[in-house]
This record gives C-alpha cells, structure tokens and sequence, in this order.
C-alpha cells in the first residue's frame, strides 16, 4: 500500500514542478528570463542532496525524487527553453551551474580547517558530505552539459524524420537522454557515496516515468496553452505595481510607448527607432543580426469573407502567438496592415530558417477563420552581414524573399538560395 501511496505522491511532484517551472517559462516576457534560471538553479542542490541520501520504495524499486523527478524535470525544461529561446540561452544556466558547484567544493574544502561549535545537540556540522556533495554536484552538471548538447541535437536529428511530431520527438529524446544520464549519474552515486548497485535499474525505470510524465504535460502546453490560448497576459507584473507608485506607472507609459494599439505589439516608428542599433550592435560584437517579414497569406479574402473586426481579431492572435514563440532577445514589430518584422539579435541565417518555420508552423497549426480555415503566413528571412551591413539592406532583401515566398505558393519559409528552403 505504501508503494502505491509513493507513485501517487511522485506523479504529483512531478506535475507540480513541471507546473511551477513552465508557468515561469511561459511568462519569462513579463517576469524576466532570470526568474525562470534562478529556480532552475536552486532546485540543483536540492535534486542532488535527494539524490544522495532520500529513497522512496515504488512498485518497481527504491528510487530518489531527486534523480527520478527533479533531475529529469530539469533536462526536460532545458529543452523546452532551447524551443523556445536559443542554445546560447541554454549554454548560460549549465555554466552558472557548473561555476557554483567549484565554488561549492572550494568553500567546503576551506571550511574543513575551522573548528565549529555544536550549538545544536545532536546535529555536529558534517564538512565531508558538503564536499562529497559538491564533487557530486561538479560531476553532475559535467554530465548535464552533455545531456543538454545530446538532448538538443538529437531532438533537431529527429526532425530530418518527423518534423511535424514535436512532442514524439521531446519524448524520445528525453527517455535516451535520461538513460545515458543514468549509467553517467549512477556511476557518481556508486563512487561517491557508495549507493548499492540494485538501485540502478529503479532509478531508471523511475526516470523513463518521470519523461514520459513530462511529455504528456508537455502536449497538454504545446497544444491547448501555448497556441491555444493563454497568452502571456496582456498586463504585465509591472503595470499591477506601476497601480502603487508615480515612478512605476510613468516607466510603464514609457514602456507602452510606440506600441501598435490593434495589436500590442511594437510598431513601424518604434521599429525604426530600434531595429538600427539592435543590428548594429550585433555586428559591432561579431554576431549576426537576422531579420524576419512575415506576412498573413490571403487577409484580404478574411476581411472580406468575415469582416474587419474578424480579421483584426486575427491579426491579434497572430501577434500573440509570435511574441510567445520568440525568443526574449528577439523583437516583434507591426510593420504594416497584415505583415510583422522580428529582429532576431546573435542568430545565424541557419537559425533563423528554424526560428521561422516554427513560426509558421504554429500559425498554421493554431489559428483559423471563424468556419475553421487555417490563417499561414509566408516569411523573407535575411541576415546581416551576409546580406548587407544596415536595417535598410538587410529589410530590403528579406521583402524581397518573402516576395519569393508568396510566387512559391504562400505559407513557407524563404531565405538564401544556397541555404535550403523549409516550408
């Protein structure tokens, strides 16, 4: 009965952390990708500490929560923030992680020479284990840093075979990735802190639980939240404090400034105001600065089918779908009637061609007519320096492959002709 009790009380651990960790992600435009990290980081020592010393017993085995549920919850969230960001964002966490970790085992290493007081009866400070956690931890985020890499790519070899099964492929990726973590993490455990041998194939099948937990929660999100509806909320954390204060309320009318009032998202004069240093100061870095025109396919046809409220109300879902698909570096702006501009700061042409058909692809996916006709959009993608040093040039070319995109038949994606087209 107990083991029964446990798996109950694991599925809901799980369902709460991935609620908890992907409200913060969903949100990460109005409360800051930093909240998002920084809970990422602190349930690191947690998950290993678990993972060390805490053993529940499951139908299948004695299992930590700290490995089974936090650890995997943590590698499927990373792959989540790669979706939804970029692998420079991803890289930023593990490095933060793996740094703490030094520092954690430096510290524990000087603290041995103290001579603490035992202020508590009974709890003596134990040095040791805080060192052996943190080598613990050091060898854990070694292994995280190939487990991010490893989940990225095979998630992106995946699509080569299944483009449009996104959430198979998170659950594939997930359960080979947790089970190369497995052997890597056990060995850790075994090493360390001389955890039996028989716990290895329980911590695994706990892991294959946890992916498959997580993929289905991941579905729910992917198609009923994300493109469905809940949107980030139209009034930011700002605007409820900006209610208390003259100093809050007057940086949230200069936030709201330039903004598109169909739509909300940035417009043309905030765009031209903008967009030139975003690029410039890209390449003043060495880094690219790619630029996206997207453009709803036939909108002349809604609002002559629908009306214009119908087809502004499109217009707005579109909006909303591209500023949660995009990434918190990027920048959407109204560019005119029914096209949009994304400038998309440190990404490669490469990139931007993925970036784009995921654009695409949601939109096609999620938005519809009121008799339930699918909306597209076709996309012009050009990238500086490559196709020019300044907005203008750059601008100027992509107009001209979304051109080429709408001759192609609309809703695709085009970019350089050396680079393959995706659509």
């Amino acid at each position: 009965m107990m083991e029964f009790f446990n798996t109950g009380l694991f599925i809901v651990e799980a369902v709460g952390y991935f609620l908890l960790m992907v409200s913060l992600l969903h949100f990460r435009q109005r409360l800051g990708l930093g909240v998002f990290l920084t809970a990422l980081g602190v349930m690191h020592f947690m998950e290993t500490y678990l993972a060390a010393v805490f053993y529940v017993s499951l139908p299948f085995g004695n299992v930590s929560p700290g490995s089974s549920i936090f650890f995997s919850g943590k590698l499927m969230m990373i792959l989540m923030l790669y979706l939804q960001e970029d692998a420079a964002t991803v890289r930023q966490p593990i490095y933060g992680l793996f740094l703490g970790n030094l520092l954690t085992v430096a510290i524990a290493w000087v603290l041995q020479f103290h001579q603490p007081l035992e202020l508590t009866s009974g709890r003596p400070p134990d040095v040791n284990f805080l060192k052996d956690i943190g080598w613990l931890m050091v060898w854990g985020t070694a292994i995280l840093y190939l487990d991010s890499l490893g989940i990225i790519l095979l998630y992106e070899k995946l699509g080569d075979f299944m483009r449009r099964r996104v959430v198979l492929r998170f659950m594939i990726s997930g359960l080979v990735l947790l089970t190369f973590d497995q052997i890597c993490f056990f060995g850790g455990l075994h090493y360390f802190l001389g955890v039996p041998i028989d716990v290895f194939w329980a911590g695994w099948k706990a892991k294959m639980l946890a992916a498959c937990l997580y993929s289905l929660m991941f579905a729910i999100y992917e198609y009923h939240v994300r493109r469905h509806g809940l949107a980030a909320s139209a009034r930011s954390i700002g605007d409820l404090f900006g209610d208390l204060t003259f100093r809050e309320r007057y940086n949230d009318l200069l936030e709201r400034t330039g903004r598109d009032m169909l739509t909300g998202v940035y417009d043309r004069s905030r765009m031209e105001l903008e967009a030139p240093v975003m690029v410039q100061e890209a390449l003043r870095q060495g880094q690219y600065a790619t630029i996206l025109i997207i453009d709803v396919d036939h909108f002349k046809d809604v609002n002559d089918g629908f009306g214009h409220l119908q087809g502004d109300e499109i217009l707005r879902v579109i909006a909303s779908r591209l500023e949660t698909t995009l990434r918190s570096s990027d920048r959407i702006f109204r560019f005119g009637g029914e096209e949009f501009v994304a400038v998309c700061p440190g990404t490669s042409h490469e990139e931007a061609l993925l970036l784009a058909e995921r654009l695409r692809w949601t939109i096609a996916t999620s938005v519809t007519t009121p008799d339930d006709t699918p909306v597209s959009v076709s996309i012009g993608v050009a990238t500086a320096d490559e196709d020019g040093t300044s907005l203008t040039t750059v601008l100027t070319v992509a107009d001209g492959r979304l051109y080429e995109a709408k001759k192609n038949g609309r809703n695709c994606v085009v970019g350089r002709s050396e680079v393959v087209r995706i659509s």
